[in-house]
Formats: C-alpha cells, sequence, structure tokens
C-alpha cells in the first residue's frame, strides 16, 4: 500500500471512530426502547413493528462496531490455535445458508492442524468477513470455496494462506481501487463491500500479513490473506 493510500486511511479512520461514538448512543437509546416496548406490546401488527425496528437498530449497531474495530481494533490477544479448525467451523456455520442459495461450499485445508499464533476471534472476524462477501456476491447457484495452504514467504519465512474463492461477478478495475475503503459500497458493480473488507485489511495488516485480491471481470474473485508463521500481531 502507498503512503497517500495509508494516509487516507488513517485519516479514515480518526473521523470513523469519531463519529461511532455519537451514532452508537442514540442506536443503543432505540433498541432498548423497542425492547422494552416489546415486553407489555400484545397486539400482532405493533410487535411487529418493534421487532423490526429494534432489529435494524441492532444492524446498524454490527456496522457502527465494525467500523470501530477498523478505526481502533482492540488489542491484539495472542494464543496458538488450529486455523484448520477455526477455517471448519467457519464453514459449517454458512453450510445451511449455502444449501438455501444453491451454493457448493467447499473446503481445502491439510489433514493436520495448522497451529498458528495469533488473536483467534479477530482473525475469525476477518476470514468471515471475506467469506460473507464471497456467498454475497454469488447470490445463488454457483460455488465458493475457501482454502487453507502452507507456504514458504520470501519476506515473512514461514507463512499461511487462506484463499477464498468465488463464482460471482468479478470486480472491475474501478472497484478494486476501493477494496478496503470503508465507506465504498460497490454494489453497482454486484458485489457489496461496506465495512467488512477493511475490516478484514486491519486485522490481517495488525498480524504483519497482507490481502490480495484476484479478479477476472465477469469470472469471480479469489482474496488471499497471507499471514506470517513467525512474528504474527506485529503492528
Amino acid at each position: 500500500m502507498d503512503t497517500l493510500q495509508r494516509q487516507k486511511l488513517d485519516a479514515m479512520k480518526e473521523l470513523a471512530y469519531g463519529a461511532s461514538h455519537e451514532i452508537n448512543n442514540p442506536l443503543a437509546n432505540i433498541a432498548t426502547r423497542a425492547q422494552s416496548l416489546l415486553r407489555d406490546e400484545e397486539h400482532p401488527e405493533r410487535r411487529r413493528a418493534l421487532e423490526a425496528i429494534y432489529r435494524q437498530a441492532m444492524r446498524a449497531h454490527e456496522m457502527i462496531s465494525d467500523l470501530m474495530l477498523f478505526a481502533r481494533p482492540p488489542r491484539l490477544e495472542l494464543d496458538s490455535f488450529d486455523l484448520r479448525d477455526m477455517v471448519e467451523s467457519l464453514v459449517n456455520d454458512q453450510i445451511d445458508e449455502c444449501q438455501r442459495r444453491n451454493i457448493r461450499l467447499a473446503v481445502d485445508a491439510p489433514s493436520t492442524a495448522v497451529i498458528f499464533h495469533g488473536d483467534r476471534q479477530q482473525l475469525h472476524a476477518a476470514v468471515k468477513a471475506v467469506l460473507d462477501n464471497a456467498i454475497e456476491a454469488v447470490g445463488q447457484d454457483g460455488a465458493v470455496e475457501i482454502s487453507l495452504i502452507q507456504v514458504s514467504s520470501s519476506s515473512a519465512g514461514q507463512a499461511v494462506k487462506i484463499e477464498v474463492s468465488d463464482t460471482g461477478p468479478g470486480i472491475p478495475a474501478e472497484v478494486r481501487r476501493h477494496l478496503f475503503d470503508p465507506f465504498y459500497s460497490g454494489r453497482e458493480a454486484g458485489r457489496g463491500l461496506g465495512f467488512g473488507l477493511s475490516k478484514c485489511w486491519r486485522i490481517v495488516n495488525d498480524h504483519g500479513g497482507t490481502v490480495d485480491v484476484d479478479s477476472i471481470a465477469e469470472n469471480g474473485a479469489t482474496f488471499t490473506l497471507e499471514l506470517p508463521m513467525e512474528g504474527s500481531g506485529a503492528s
């Protein structure tokens, strides 16, 4: 990433963090009021309306949480864990949704454990963001594959790659330039970006890794998260 892009992202982080604090308070108030009213509401139509208000307030709260994580992620809680187990858990969580959409979800991982030193919770969120993006891009009737590959990197020594490939609409060059911008949607190109990919970039970057994308228009995309096996957690 060049200096100008990094400066732009740093400015966005400060804006995002300040705005998030201001927005979160009224959202919490709306959600709490709706939940409180629901306890005593018996009318079916009004209950549905209050439930919708609560769901949408919580949805907005989750987006704000993603934005705050991008702006100022919590300190990494480093521990050793099995990356293969984490990937398989993510895939299992998405099986029902993929079956509903008629999406073939496949996983390619080593037959033995891949022990990694990092923040499992944050890396789980990073990979989930990319996997969710792939499923959303395919929409219906396609395929998504997640691969876990151990490699030797000239810059980082032993490394591990997590690749997520999909048969979605691909990502045009003009959209790829904005992939990790938290305020860029990209939905007009058939693929929503939102906060998820910027969150993923921040987490992987904090682990000393990189995020790359390979995409040809109309032929899907492959996101590659490369993480060093040693020195994980470098900021």
